[in-house]
């Protein structure tokens, strides 16, 4: 396939703000422009897929105009800037917000990849172009996402030319992408992202560009993840996610006890289920999937570097959907502080279904009054810092002897907490009514005074008596 600009660039220079509506979407504005590098090896054509890598979750898409410089260009002054410019074209500047910590500020793996900058289809003339009166827009399954004209640049065209040539020599070829309006958003594969840039009747034509999944990343180097941090971001508004388990299994999951199900664990061969040592502060039941936190044991040189600031305790409590629940590690140390008020009612604002800490909890007072489920090892005044360091988040932990994995489901009552295998879930309730159902048949026949020799547990001596039973049960 021919390259979509007629050879390969030396550069491309990507804008990071440059549209009003975008400023006011991102909520700030700033005095002057500023710039990352995309390789030209993520140069693509239109029709060419988008691809999203295996565990990816935030594919952003963002409609450009393309300047294609046709001269060299060193140290202009911004009224010339323009003379500069051969050719404007679409372009998608494309990422995933996934792997955006990973080089945070020059955006090389989260921007960067193979096909993340397709432009296209045609090249329009610039010396034919009026650079204050062209349209961008983009569409996303034939819906429109994006509408801005350039009489609203923060940066008009010539003083980015003119601005990046102070430094940089532009050469022939290079691309400079322009900014993205607001409306850019995030992407799923399936979806068809189209960009068009129009000056009264001529234009670029629609860049069109499927996105698809990809294989997963190989693991020696920094692997996806996000937060709600990173949501917001990637949707350029607030975030409002699905709740992480869905309704109906969690309604299962409180229709039983954990006592029951920490029977029917047991029988499967998971008998070290139970987070231990574990009691309600406040709350009542808990049913929801696990989000980590892990403390390291207190070290002051490292505390002072990792644990002020939007430390991974914070953090964690910022991550949290609607449905999660937040799990700690805390090394069993009841003797310091792992949750308080203030962050304990964060995590109820953020839609969390609960705590659980086999560390100590502060406030805990306040901490009951929320009405928020909370499982702790106890209570104390003290912060973390007398114990704790937060480390980080979204790992696999240990918490009162159980491992708990990221996406695990954490159920409690007042006997306790469990951990749940999420592929055992649906199986595990509809066999804990079963159990239930015998056990108010056992119950109600010990209390008319059968011995349990032979009913407890039911054997075939009752059977039949208690299928007939669950017939009128039913009825």
């Amino acid at each position: 396939m021919s390259h979509p600009l007629g050879r390969t660039p030396g550069k491309v220079i990507a804008v990071h703000l440059n549209y009003r509506s975008r400023a006011r979407e991102r909520g700030r504005t700033p005095s002057e422009p500023s710039y990352f590098l995309k390789p030209p090896s993520s140069l693509a054509g239109t029709d060419e897929a988008i691809v999203r890598p295996e565990g990816c979750e935030l594919l952003g898409y963002e409609g450009e105009i393309a300047l294609v410089i046709g001269s060299r260009a060193q140290r202009v002054a911004p009224e010339d800037g323009w003379s500069y410019v051969r050719w404007v074209t679409a372009a998608n500047d494309a990422g995933v917000y996934d792997l955006r910590y990973a080089d945070r500020g020059s955006n090389l793996r989260s921007k960067g990849a193979d096909g993340f900058t397709p432009v296209g289809p045609r090249l329009l003339d610039a010396r034919r172009l009026d650079p204050t009166a062209l349209r961008l827009r983009t569409w996303v399954n034939g819906e429109p996402a994006q509408d801005d004209t350039t009489d609203t640049l923060l940066f008009p065209f010539g003083q980015l030319v003119a601005d990046l040539s102070r430094l940089v020599t532009l050469e022939p070829g290079d691309v400079i992408l322009t900014g993205t309006p607001a409306g850019a958003s995030v992407a799923r594969p399936g979806d068809l992202v189209e960009v068009e840039v129009t000056a009264g009747e001529l234009s670029t034509g629609r860049l069109r560009n499927p996105i698809a999944e990809g294989d997963p990343l190989a693991p020696y180097g920094a692997m996806p993840r996000t937060d709600s941090a990173e949501r917001e971001a990637a949707y350029g508004v607030a975030y409002e996610p699905e709740p992480v388990l869905d309704a109906l299994l969690a309604d299962g999951l409180r229709s039983v006890a954990v006592a029951t199900l920490s029977s029917q664990l047991r029988s499967r061969g998971l008998p070290h289920m139970s987070i231990d040592g574990v009691r309600p502060v406040s709350g009542g039941a808990l049913v929801g999937v696990a989000h980590t936190l892990r403390y390291l044991p207190l070290r002051e040189d490292l505390f002072k570097r990792y644990g002020t600031g939007m430390n991974a305790q914070k953090r964690a409590i910022e991550e949290l959907r609607p449905g999660h629940v937040l799990v700690m590690d805390a090394r069993r140390d009841p003797t310091a502080g792992t949750l308080g008020d203030i962050l304990a009612l964060r995590a109820q604002r953020r839609g969390a279904a609960g705590v659980v800490t086999d560390g100590a909890v502060r406030d805990s007072a306040a901490i009951a009054d929320l009405g928020l489920p909370v499982y702790a090892a106890g209570s104390h005044p003290s912060v973390l810092g007398r114990r704790h360091v937060p480390w980080d988040t979204g790992v696999p932990i240990a918490c009162g002897g159980a491992t708990v994995q990221p996406g695990d489901l954490i159920v409690g009552d007042g006997d306790g907490v469990l951990v749940v295998p999420p592929d055992l879930a649906e199986e595990l309730v509809a066999d804990c009514r079963e159990q239930e159902r015998q056990e108010r048949f056992i119950t109600e026949r010990v209390a008319a005074g059968e011995s349990v020799d032979g009913l407890y547990p039911l054997g075939p001596a009752w059977r039949d008596a208690y299928e007939n039973w669950c017939k009128g049960e039913t009825q």
